[in-house]
């Protein structure tokens, strides 16, 4: 089973900074992402993906030998930081050496329980406050309900909405961001998935989790306003030559439509549409589902490749 732990910590993180990503080749990185819609900046021997031109940096792309996650920044409150630091050490997450560019002084760097790098920091909150209002998809009004394909829109993401991690214990990893991070399981499957938000205003999920044989990267899911976006998105990375992934569908946890495309290093870049929203210091009637209720309303069968773990051999 799928099931949070008892007691809710004191205090919460609010939202994502932003991810690191070591990747073999910078250059098919950016032709990757350029492709899914980010502007993207080459400083040094990174990449600096912004959903936006002079906008938030939303994640970093750095070269290396294999694909890992280099590291996952969370944002707290001021207030907040130094309640945070002492709850993540006595919930068992270990004081860490920053990456290199990084001061020690730059936030507080800590390894969660499976190893993962992270970085606690005060920063601005990136998630929406409430959850947007719903957007139709742009037409030629009053008569037609849809473009013409030829004046179709590139598809640009708007923002992060959530991160998944495999993990070689699901349980484990649960009880380390509730107890530490002030994340809560919004909703679960049989121990094969889990959903955990923030408590100051978050989408269904801000980190989740798969049953895995070892730790590694599944996906980043970016927030686009309508499932014509969805379904754009999908045919703007297949015209580029990322013909691999899952979709166009309707997840049933969470609620959200979505197309993940596959990169050139067996991970997940996922256009993601009207997810579900859980307000600050609201109850979510969330729970252990069964496994059909894991992963998708409806949508095309899920390929044989999307739970593999590349970072596992």
């Amino acid at each position: 089973m799928t099931t949070a732990t008892r007691k809710r910590a004191p205090f919460g993180v609010h939202s994502i900074d932003h991810f690191a990503l070591d990747v073999p080749s910078l250059a098919d990185a950016r032709c990757f992402v350029t492709a899914f819609g980010f502007d993207v900046e080459a400083s040094g021997q990174e990449l600096r993906l912004r959903t936006q031109a002079g906008g938030h940096v939303w994640a970093t792309l750095r070269e290396g030998p294999r694909k890992r996650l280099a590291y996952l920044s969370l944002n707290c409150f001021a207030d907040d930081f130094e309640p945070l630091r002492a709850q993540i050490l006595d919930a068992g997450g270990h004081a860490a050496t920053p990456p290199d560019g990084r001061s020690p002084d730059d936030g507080f760097w800590f390894e969660d329980t499976d190893g993962n790098l992270m970085q606690l920091q005060a920063g601005a909150k990136t998630t929406p406050g409430c959850k947007p209002a719903a957007q139709r998809a742009a037409g030629i009004r009053p008569q037609r309900g849809a473009l013409f394909r030829g004046d179709a829109p590139v598809v640009h993401p708007a923002r992060l909405s959530h991160v998944l991690m495999f993990t070689p214990d699901i349980g484990r990893a649960i009880a380390f961001y509730e107890q530490a991070l002030g994340l809560s399981l919004s909703d679960g499957a049989a121990g094969i998935v889990a959903f955990l938000h923030a408590r100051h205003g978050s989408d269904h999920h801000l980190v989740a989790f798969a049953q895995g044989s070892a730790k590694g990267w599944h996906h980043s899911a970016w927030d686009v306003p309508t499932v014509d976006d969805v379904g754009l998105g999908k045919m703007q990375m297949q015209r580029a030559g990322y013909v691999e992934g899952w979709g166009v569908g309707r997840h049933v946890l969470g609620s959200n439509y979505f197309q993940y495309v596959r990169d050139p290093w067996g991970s997940f870049w996922e256009y993601s549409a009207d997810i579900d929203y859980v307000g600050a210091g609201a109850e979510w009637p969330g729970g252990d589902h069964p496994p059909e209720d894991s992963l998708y309303l409806w949508g095309p069968d899920v390929p044989d490749y999307f739970f593999e773990n590349t970072e596992a051999a």
